[in-house]
């Protein structure tokens, strides 16, 4: 179905999800909810194997469009996060394939958060990252407070949400906000490598990599090590382990089908 708020495609494997709102910095609407909840549910039957997601022209997102009718008539913002943001946020941490954030310009509020929740975001040199919850009198949402902290700790995570300052992202790299900070003119062509590099890898591996990590935070050694068992139990029924041990012991390259 075609998007009024979103880019969306699929080639050799790589789904790519932009969100398209330039003319306001790509900020995020009720509508552009509906949209992304659709193309999110499609990248299975679509063959996506990656998914990158990124902003048009000048930004990644302003984070929410406080100008979107459907906002301003809100009686309760909790209601709205919870029946927005917070299974937005749950899918894109829980999607059956990789993702990548490309982050080419601003990420501020819910739009970090967005970006945050994708397994590895690089941003171009120019990009930034921004809380300005503390100049609406409101507390950083769509996962903010959980994510951010666990980044950078808890006197960075402070920092950037009390005082609401930019952050470059040369430093977000620094701190291990994101993942890597590229410069602009070589943007492009690093999303491009990243993203066919994790198609043609093992997905179920990879997203099962991404369970383990998340689940050591609250886990023992005991719990984490029970956990690695099973993944590797099930990991090790797959075609694509067999593939890749065949493709070791002849010493030529596997080709994964995430099977």
């Amino acid at each position: 179905m075609p998007y009024d708020t979103l880019q969306w495609s699929v080639t050799d494997h790589v789904a790519r999800l932009t969100l398209a709102r330039p003319d306001r910095l790509n900020s995020i609407t009720v509508q552009m909810h509906g949209e992304l909840r659709h193309a999110l549910s499609r990248l299975e039957a679509e063959g996506a194997r990656v998914l990158v997601l990124s902003g048009a022209d000048r930004a990644f997102s302003a984070g929410q469009d406080l100008a979107d009718p459907a906002v301003t008539a809100e009686s309760d913002l909790g209601d709205y996060i919870a029946q927005h943001y917070a299974p937005l946020i749950t899918t894109l941490r829980t999607l059956p394939v990789p993702t990548i954030a490309a982050v080419n310009g601003v990420a501020a509020g819910a739009g970090a958060s967005l970006a945050l929740a994708c397994d590895l975001v690089v941003a171009t040199m120019s990009a930034s990252f921004l809380q300005p919850f503390c100049q609406l009198g409101l507390v950083p949402d769509s996962g903010a407070t959980w994510m951010l902290p666990r980044l950078v700790g808890h006197a960075r995570a402070m920092g950037l949400t009390l005082l609401g300052d930019r952050l470059t992202a040369s430093q977000a790299a620094e701190w291990g906000l994101i993942w890597k900070a590229v410069p602009d003119e070589e943007f492009a062509a690093t999303i491009a490598a990243l993203a066919a590099r994790l198609a043609a890898s093992p997905t179920r591996g990879l997203v099962s990599t991404r369970r383990a990590l998340e689940a050591a935070a609250t886990h023992t050694l005991e719990e984490q090590l029970a956990l690695e068992g099973d993944l590797q139990r099930a990991l090790g029924r797959t075609h694509d382990y067999a593939e890749g041990v065949a493709a070791f012991l002849a010493r030529r390259p596997p080709v994964f089908t995430g099977r």
